[in-house]
């Protein structure tokens, strides 16, 4: 039985435990994509908490391909030293850092989602055809350059989350961004060899992937975020996902991270907790390859119970580690596993009337300073 304490190795990988913190979006840069002071407190603070994974937000290949101004970036050599001192900082406490590699695609060019009134940041968006997503602006459909280029972007974001120091990546294909874009077919009206049927819609993702996995030394693991479906009738489906992660898989992926949605405002998410863990199951089973689970995992008990019952390999929290940053620490005393605990010495006193620990498997070293 597979236990949520227990790690998991991908490739050259030890992952201490199947618990990951899920990217999320922090809109915090000054508009040149720097890591900045709050991304080392989030991150850290999280790897501190327990996490096995944590994986660094969205991270834009392009200038164009941002959300906006605030997203972080890695598409030039300028952004290394930043990330690397977030990896560092991660890995000093015991955590495996990640990041993932991103273009928005028709998505980019907005605001944080909590500055609604202001000026949008007014450069054109890029997509596989001059389809806008909901009320936003009409973006410009990409030439062949254009798609090259890209793909070009996410290799050279790959060598560059390499040189700072990042034991995992991961390339976003899911949430409407530009490589889910290409993949449905309600976003996707090209008659050329990247769109049409499933071979030219799946081709850019294919791809990009090609490029990010020959960017990554043998020993890094590959992951890839997809949405199973866009749960609008018409759109990607659970079947095509499953086909996608057996190529991805082929190509050296060794992770796929399924989530769903985010492609057509028209969507109707059926929410509920664990609502996701189905297209997980699916492409785990479908597929035969390693699957991470999210949405609505809230509690110890249901995690480890999607581990135990073989419908992922991992989990990843996302808004549950926003609300607690030490979840994983309950978790361990919930379940009954205080051995498992993975506190920092600094912190010792705090858990130790809960049960015994093994100093061995403490970290020995402080916390970097902020």
């Amino acid at each position: 039985m597979t236990d949520l304490f227990s790690p998991l190795d991908l490739r050259g990988v030890r992952l201490p435990n199947r618990i990951g913190v899920s990217p999320m979006c922090q809109y915090c840069c000054a508009g040149d994509g720097m890591p900045t002071e709050w991304h080392y407190a989030h991150l850290v603070s999280r790897a501190v908490g327990g996490a096995g994974l944590v994986i660094a937000e969205a991270s834009a290949v392009t200038p164009e391909g941002r959300i906006s101004p605030e997203d972080l970036g890695i598409w030039e050599d300028a952004h290394i030293p930043g990330h690397a001192r977030l990896a560092a900082g991660i890995a000093a406490v015991g955590a495996v850092p990640g990041i993932q590699l991103a273009h928005a695609g028709r998505k980019a060019s907005r605001r944080p989602p909590w500055a609604e009134g202001r000026a949008e940041p007014g450069w054109v968006a890029l997509a596989p055809s001059a389809l806008p997503f909901g009320d936003y602006a009409e973006p410009r459909a990409m030439t062949e350059e254009d798609i090259r280029a890209v793909i070009v972007a996410f290799g050279a974001a790959a060598r560059r989350a390499v040189a700072a120091g990042y034991r995992f990546v991961e390339l976003h294909a899911a949430h409407g961004y530009l490589l889910h874009q290409f993949l449905s077919p309600l976003s996707n009206r090209r008659s050329d060899a990247w769109g049409g049927d499933f071979e030219g819609r799946a081709r850019l993702t294919l791809e990009a992937a090609q490029a990010v996995r020959a960017a990554l030394p043998e020993a890094l693991p590959l992951s890839v975020r997809l949405s199973h479906t866009d749960w609008v009738e018409g759109g990607w489906t659970t079947e095509e996902t499953v086909e996608l992660a057996r190529r991805l898989a082929a190509l050296g992926a060794d992770l796929m991270d399924i989530s769903s949605g985010g492609l057509d405002h028209r969507q109707r998410i059926p929410l509920g907790p664990g609502y996701q863990v189905p297209g997980a199951e699916a492409v785990k089973r479908g597929a035969g390859v390693a699957v991470a689970a999210v949405g609505l995992i809230t509690e110890p008990e249901q995690a480890q119970a999607i581990l135990a019952e073989g419908r992922a390999d991992l989990v990843l929290l996302a808004r549950a580690l926003l609300r607690e940053p030490y979840w994983p620490l309950r978790a361990a005393v919930a379940l009954g596993r205080t051995e498992a605990l993975r506190v920092p010495p600094q912190y010792e006193r705090g858990w130790a009337m809960l049960g015994p620990m093994r100093r061995d498997e403490a970290i020995a070293r402080p916390m970097p300073p902020l």
